[in-house]
């Protein structure tokens, strides 16, 4: 799968509620969304949703009565009804969507930084979309459980996995290089040797939480990352952890890297 085109500036911009650089402080944030043509996209589906890095809270017009304010993640799929139908994406097509991780901040928003529980947000994805697929972030957690359940049909959550989405070949790395008794962290060694190995088979779209740089100033990442996805060239990473200038870099391999941090990319055919 090849991104054709990226619009330049976001199709629209959602309101949400973000956590302040001080404790006990917060903002309202954007949340801009992004138009994108790919060659193909998996069979049986009109639009792919891609994002991570949700780490806000809806804003408190659309909080229900008596109700703790809900994680971005949660709300979004319902939010982005009405941008789909204007792409001409109207309700019964199918969509997919990939969570690159990290959908939780603190229902207080006194702090960021903090680490909770995200099935929410996937399973709202779940019920709005044809399939969810994706990984877990470091501050990412399950309720009881060290990984997403995949017992709904339509979820499929990868950690060093691959999984064959109707006609693509897609792998997923969770996490980020760290001390391993963290959650969703592995050592430098660990974190490298799982990607080369999660990548010596041909891959369409590989998923990571933190993945390669891109080969330019302000665009951050793990420069090995880099060079072991220069080598076994998936054709197709996404990726969120760290904000870029702009989503999407093609390396020099002609590799297409779409950096989704705190965006939304609506990838259509």
């Amino acid at each position: 799968m090849k991104i054709l085109h990226l619009e330049p500036k976001p199709i629209v911009e959602f309101d949400f509620l973000n956590a302040g650089r001080r404790p006990n402080q917060f903002f309202v944030d954007k949340l801009p969304v992004f138009l994108g043509q790919v060659d193909r996209l998996p069979s049986g589906v009109d639009a792919m949703v891609v994002t991570a890095d949700l780490q806000g809270r809806e804003v408190f017009p659309n909080r229900k009565s008596g109700d703790q304010l809900r994680l971005l993640g949660e709300v979004l799929p319902s939010m982005l009804l009405p941008t789909l139908d204007s792409i001409g994406i109207e309700p019964g097509q199918k969509i997919g969507a990939v969570l690159a991780g990290d959908f939780y901040t603190y229902p207080d928003l006194h702090g960021r930084g903090g680490t909770g529980d995200v099935t929410p947000v996937w399973h709202a994805f779940s019920d709005q979309y044809h399939w969810v697929i994706g990984v877990a972030g470091n501050h990412d957690t399950f309720g009881s459980s060290e990984r997403m359940s995949n017992s709904r049909a339509n979820i499929h959550f990868l950690d060093n996995e691959r999984f064959m989405l109707a006609d693509l070949k897609i792998a997923g790395l969770s996490g980020v290089i760290g001390n391993p008794r963290k959650n969703f962290r592995r050592t430098h060694d660990e974190f490298l040797r799982a990607l080369e190995q999660l990548t010596a088979e041909p891959t369409d779209i590989l998923i990571m939480h933190d993945g390669p740089d891109g080969g330019m100033p302000q665009f951050r990442g793990i420069h090995e990352a880099r060079d072991i996805i220069e080598f076994t060239q998936p054709k197709l990473v996404i990726r969120g952890h760290s904000h870029w200038p702009k989503p999407l870099v093609e390396l020099d391999n002609k590799v297409q890297v779409l950096n989704v941090d705190a965006t939304v990319v609506i990838l259509t055919q």
